[in-house]
């Protein structure tokens, strides 16, 4: 269910601001393939300068965004990982996941963790892009989460929304790996990522494009809790009935009740 919703969301926004569906469609006197409301939002026309649906603008990603990057507090020092109840992400937590949406992290910092990170706790809704060894691991964090120097971190407090900037990422990830530099590993650097060009939308087709996309992200992010649930069930259960410690009907009832 969740690669269909996904694949749904990443499709808007392929059709609308990167096809350019709409505007084009218009041009060439096709009909409508939108509810009136949100046809009437896209331009009927190209720029002819900029190639872009007539009014929307070409701007530079990290104008729109906040990008920051991690890092990794001494691995001796016990104070910054012991007992720890922050998250603390690297890439290989994303590279687990099979929807884009962290809700975990095999490891946690404490308070003095995370305070040797610039960054710090990122807030929820965080974007985060793995940027390097390999590039283009991407999630959105569903908890406070620190990182490492293996990713860009993308805050959205401006104009772009994160389930805009998320997909934006899907669409751009192979521009990204061909302007990535590295003579170890490919790597792409927070500075040459801020100047990536990004597409800027009217405001009433950005808004239109939240207000479909958000409710199947997070029905993602519902299925992705759920997943988990049923999955800690499993686990705690199925040992059981194997070793015979618990009969089936028992079993039945512990799953009923979650505990």
């Amino acid at each position: 269910m969740n690669e269909t919703l996904e694949a749904m969301a990443r499709a808007f926004f392929r059709d609308w601001f990167v096809d350019f569906g709409p505007t084009r469609a218009k041009m060439a006197g096709r009909d409508p393939y939108l509810a009136p409301d949100l046809w009437a939002l896209f331009p009927d026309t190209l720029d002819a300068e900029t190639g872009l649906p007539k009014g929307w603008e070409l701007s530079q990603i990290g104008e729109e965004i906040e990008a920051v990057g991690g890092g990794t507090p001494s691995t001796k020092e016990p104070a910054f990982w012991d007992g720890g109840g922050h998250h603390w992400a690297t890439p290989k937590d994303l590279s687990k996941l099979s929807s884009p949406v962290l809700l975990d992290t095999d490891r946690k910092i404490t308070d003095a963790g995370a305070r040797k990170i610039s960054s710090g706790l990122l807030p929820v809704g965080t974007v985060l892009l793995s940027s390097r060894a390999p590039i283009g691991y991407l999630a959105i964090t569903e908890v406070p989460t620190a990182v490492n120097q293996g990713f860009i971190a993308i805050v959205c407090r401006k104009r772009l929304s994160n389930v805009f900037v998320l997909f934006w990422c899907h669409e751009t990830l192979d521009y990204m790996k061909s302007i990535s530099g590295g003579s170890t590993f490919a790597e792409i650097s927070k500075r040459i990522f801020r100047q990536i060009p990004v597409v800027m939308p009217s405001g009433q087709a950005l808004g239109a494009y939240e207000g479909l996309v958000r409710p199947l992200y997070d029905r993602i992010v519902a299925n992705a809790r759920e997943s988990r649930t049923l999955a800690a069930i499993r686990d705690l259960l199925l040992p059981r009935l194997m070793s015979g410690e618990i009969r089936l009907r028992e079993a039945e009832k512990t799953a009923e009740s979650g505990t």
